[in-house]
């Protein structure tokens, strides 16, 4: 065994990781409670309304927008660029249904959201 690859006992540590190594950062690649309440107010369709294909689309655009940043530092993150990926097929067939049902909804949403360039 090389030294320094194990932590020994004698760190006073008995859990053997280091302090905070398995917390997540608190602003890192999840929605925090506040702006999601943001962006559900901003986008739903009426008062009790959580689901509506544009309140799901603003949440993923939101998480999308959130890993985006994410790989500018983290060039080499694949497992969580295969996420992306997902989310924005998710996005994209979100888009779809709601463009097939009533395209001044589509279109209102894309532009909130300034996407569609």
């Amino acid at each position: 065994m090389r030294p320094g690859l194990y932590p020994s006992a004698d760190l006073g540590d008995s859990s053997g990781i280091h302090a905070g190594a398995g917390q997540k950062d608190e602003n890192h690649m999840s929605l925090h409670q506040e702006r999601k309440s943001e962006l559900v107010t901003k986008f739903r369709t009426h008062e009790s309304d959580t689901g509506s294909p544009e309140v799901q689309v603003a949440l993923l655009s939101e998480r999308i927008n959130m890993l985006t940043e994410h790989f500018k530092t983290h060039k080499k993150d694949h497992h969580s660029r295969r996420g992306l990926l997902k989310l924005v097929g998710q996005r994209r067939r979100l888009l779809d249904y709601l463009k097939s049902k009533d395209v001044t909804r589509y279109k209102k949403l894309i532009e909130g959201l300034g996407i569609r360039k």
